[in-house]
């Protein structure tokens, strides 16, 4: 055991620059060029301006038409959208910009923690990776989790925005909340509606196509708008790319912390532990046991992306892609986020040391879309 936790300790250390925080670099250098340019054009400001009722009522301490309202738009966005590449730099720009309106740099403000809150509920519309994963263990229908996974991440994220609401008193009974929320409720439904008449070749073909197509539109539309307003292009490019490298050498103390914690959790075996005694317990009660099986997924989701998706993967491969545990697992790796990785990145970022009930949020938001995805694999699934 000792041999493993070790080896797994290093193995983490190493992954967390290597694989993570270096070619972030890049993509940062990548991003906050273009988003500079778009600042710089008044792009991110009309962006803000048309979320600014909603995101008032959501972040009431960021002043009105703010920039920061934008730049969480386009997170939301990318992230809804599964764009991992784009959505990180952009979140890691709002969360500079909240930081600058914070009055105590090493406390997250309220802002901080809602935008934290609804990035790790894990909003994804078109859960394409989970769909392709399904089509290629050999699902009889790959898409036939697409509807239930949409549900329970919305679930989460829904109870994301309740939990956070109340712990700081805010008023979301209003009409601009309740008609945004209820607006993008009526998107969801018809795009539903819209993709569950698609196959596995289409759906994941079009979403493709609709993703990249969307963040292609946005960078064209950002650098048309720099030379409509006669920016000077290039420099905006290169003064917003300088600060890349810089925001991802930060990060990487909370990122080799956070990781080898992670690590040293799956090897030391605490986790088959945990699962056993869950099982004994429900078994216990007289319930259906079968939803145990998939369970390593939901609690690997928080704590890392690709061993939650290993588990997804062994899972289906176990039990079978069309089975019930198969399915639930997929549910899983859809319903939530990565909560640990997402605060040491974001919060990383900009120095913060005391997050408050960020945690918190982020997994009473896992654990709604855990138990939401529960219930919708026996509702649709049996």
């Amino acid at each position: 055991v000792f041999e493993r936790i070790m080896t797994s300790s290093f193995d983490m250390a190493k992954f967390a620059v290597m694989d993570i925080a270096l070619p972030l670099a890049g993509i940062m250098t990548l991003w906050l060029g273009i988003l500079s340019v778009g600042e710089r054009a008044g792009a991110i400001r009309v962006l803000a301006r048309i979320t600014g009722p909603f995101f008032n009522k959501l972040f009431p301490e960021i002043p009105k038409n703010h920039p920061a309202h934008g730049q969480l738009l386009m997170n939301f966005s990318a992230n809804m959208l599964g764009l991992d590449n784009a959505a990180t730099p952009m979140g890691l720009k709002a969360m500079q910009s909240l930081q600058e309106l914070n009055p105590d740099k090493e406390k997250a403000s309220n802002a901080q923690i809602m935008f934290l809150a609804l990035n790790t509920s894990g909003l994804t519309v078109i859960p394409v990776s989970i769909l392709a994963q399904r089509a290629i263990l050999g699902a009889a229908n790959p898409t036939d989790v697409f509807i239930p996974v949409l549900i329970a991440t919305y679930v989460a994220t829904v109870t994301a925005i309740l939990y956070v609401g109340f712990r700081q008193r805010l008023q979301l009974l209003n009409k601009t909340v309740i008609g945004w929320i209820g607006g993008i409720t009526l998107a969801l439904v018809a795009l539903m509606a819209w993709f569950s008449g698609l196959s596995p070749d289409e759906m994941a073909k079009t979403s493709g196509i609709l993703s990249n197509l969307t963040i292609f539109g946005i960078i064209i539309a950002f650098f048309l708008g720099g030379l409509y307003k006669r920016v000077n292009v290039w420099e905006a490019f290169i003064d917003g790319a300088k600060s890349g490298f810089e925001t991802s050498v930060k990060i990487i103390p909370y990122l080799v912390g956070m990781l080898v914690g992670i690590g040293v959790f799956r090897a030391s075996g605490a986790m088959e532990l945990l699962t056993d005694g869950i099982a004994w317990v429900v078994a216990s009660l007289g319930f259906d046991t079968r939803f145990i099986d998939a369970l390593p997924t939901a609690f690997m989701k928080p704590l890392s992306g690709s061993g939650a998706r290993a588990m997804m993967v062994e899972s289906m491969k176990t039990f079978g892609p069309d089975s019930f545990t198969g399915r639930l697992s997929c549910l899983f790796q859809g319903a939530a986020d990565t909560t640990f990785y997402i605060i040491a990145l974001y919060f990383g970022s900009v120095g913060i040391k005391n997050t408050r009930y960020a945690v918190v949020a982020g997994l009473i938001a896992d654990l709604a879309g855990v138990i939401a995805a529960v219930l919708l694999a026996y509702l649709f699934f049996g």
